[in-house]
């Protein structure tokens, strides 16, 4: 049996992927000339580096919680609370990717943010 935790971690490894995925579409035009506008311009150039920047920070903050997620792994603790604020976490990721690469609206994208700092900071806690 798998640990509850390993399912959350695994999706915000899918969430990188995908995120590597999309920048590589987004870059296609640019890079090999596949899927440029008649002119010749990227379709996918406003949103292209909002997704590399995007990218870039599934290894900042997310690196605290998967240390978080390995240490409860570790100890043995499958609290349902610690369970809960990892898939709390994660959804966050997701919103704010969305926001991030579709709206680039620095307020609500913040709001999300702290949404998944406090998360990692409360497994944290939890672990004191």
């Amino acid at each position: 049996m798998h640990h509850p935790l390993i399912l959350p971690m695994a999706t915000h490894v899918l969430l990188s992927a995908f995120l590597y995925v999309l920048l590589t579409v987004a870059r296609a035009p640019k890079i090999w000339g596949i899927g440029k506008r008649a002119d010749g311009s990227n379709p996918w150039a406003a949103f292209e580096p909002r997704i590399s920047a995007n990218l870039s920070n599934q290894f900042e903050w997310p690196l605290f919680f998967h240390i978080a997620c390995l240490l409860f792994i570790v100890s043995g603790s499958g609290d349902p609370k610690v369970v809960t604020l990892s898939w709390v976490f994660i959804l966050g990721r997701v919103v704010h990717s969305l926001v991030q690469i579709l709206s680039n609206n620095v307020r609500v994208r913040g709001l999300v943010f702290t949404i998944n700092f406090l998360a990692v900071i409360a497994l944290w806690a939890m672990m004191l």
